[in-house]
């Protein structure tokens, strides 16, 4: 088949889609498909193979100013390498972005303008799914547990005074700061009960940098766990173990510094009711061919509460999804090729 494979992009997640470019461009070209990879924010000269094939992802995600600088020049680009000849005779777009633009639904509306076929969920999915606190409102509705929270802009919560008394009165300490619509751990802090005054205004600004809504989230303290789905199937479930610390942009993109189990050991109706769950949240929010959503099991409580689901989630080689697929005896071609075939139906 012919594929566009997109990659890059204008948000702050823009190296790790590279990399999980790259680790797609390499299952296509051994399944005997021709690629032609694709990175919107360059225009109608917006081949980016070389960029794809060369790249090591940094420790830290991008600063809101590099971020800002590709954006100058980005929307203007990305229409005019929609609106090119870089399309034509395409049969499918394989979508290797993540982060807004990618995930937002934003360019899945540019392609279903343009009437090219793209992998993984569609326009109305993909904006609920990167809208934290929409996603965590519906997953209330549906019966399911998540971490209590809200949500607050930057005119409403200027004063770190008032934004504590709420946070005391509603979520309480330790409290996750994030910014609405990122995602990787983008712009994540953990503030802690004793040092509340320090950390709170900085991890405001932090998140307001990369969104212009901002989640406070009860800090549960537990097991991290993630499922992924392929079609309307889970797969093995995973726990993520980091040293030390939390699962931030650094220990998830850093080889060694995460152990991954899986299948999880945990006990056998907690994986039924987990795997149970992502389905129904996967069929909830509309999502097609693949998704993955992650979880914190209070072992306590015994529950297990919804934190947020990927509609494009990674592909590198440090990724959850291929790490589940493996468990359930599927190679990471495998798993392309599987993607694929859904997505064209």
């Amino acid at each position: 088949m012919n594929i566009v494979l997109i990659t890059g992009g204008p948000s702050a997640e823009r190296e790790v889609s590279i990399a999980t470019s790259k680790s797609i461009l390499e299952a296509l070209r051994e399944s005997g498909h021709k690629v032609k990879v694709v990175d919107p924010v360059n225009g109608d000269n917006s081949v980016g193979e070389n960029e794809v094939l060369s790249l090591k992802i940094s420790k830290e995600f991008p600063s809101s100013e590099e971020i800002k600088e590709i954006q100058k020049t980005s929307n203007r680009n990305i229409l005019k390498c929609f609106n090119s000849r870089i399309f034509d005779d395409t049969d499918i777009a394989f979508l290797g972005v993540h982060g807004k633009f990618g995930e937002d639904g934003r360019l899945q509306t540019l392609l279903e303008l343009r009437g090219i076929k793209y992998t993984g969920s569609g326009v109305f999915s993909s904006a609920i799914s990167m809208d934290k606190d929409l996603s965590k409102i519906l997953c209330r509705t549906a019966g399911i547990d998540t971490p209590d929270w809200f949500s607050f802009t930057a005119d409403e919560y200027r004063d770190s005074e008032k934004l504590s008394l709420r946070i005391n009165n509603e979520t309480g300490y330790p409290c996750v700061i994030k910014p609405n619509d990122e995602g990787s751990t983008v712009g994540l802090s953990i503030v802690q009960p004793d040092v509340e005054d320090i950390q709170l205004q900085k991890s405001v600004d932090l998140a307001l940098r990369y969104s212009d809504k901002v989640i406070a989230e009860k800090y549960i303290k537990g097991r991290e766990l993630t499922v992924a789905v392929l079609g309307n199937e889970a797969l093995p479930v995973i726990e993520i173990i980091p040293d030390g610390g939390f699962y931030d942009y650094e220990h998830k993109y850093t080889k060694g510094m995460t152990q991954y189990i899986c299948p999880a050991e945990i006990p056998v109706h907690i994986e039924k009711e987990l795997k149970e769950k992502a389905v129904k949240l996967h069929k909830l929010f509309g999502c097609r061919v693949y998704s993955r959503i992650d979880f914190m099991f209070d072992e306590k409580s015994g529950k297990q509460y919804f934190l947020e689901i990927n509609t494009l989630p990674g592909m590198t080689s440090t990724s959850l999804v291929p790490k589940s697929a493996a468990a359930a005896g599927m190679s990471f071609r495998n798993l392309i090729d599987k993607i694929l075939e859904l997505s064209l139906k």
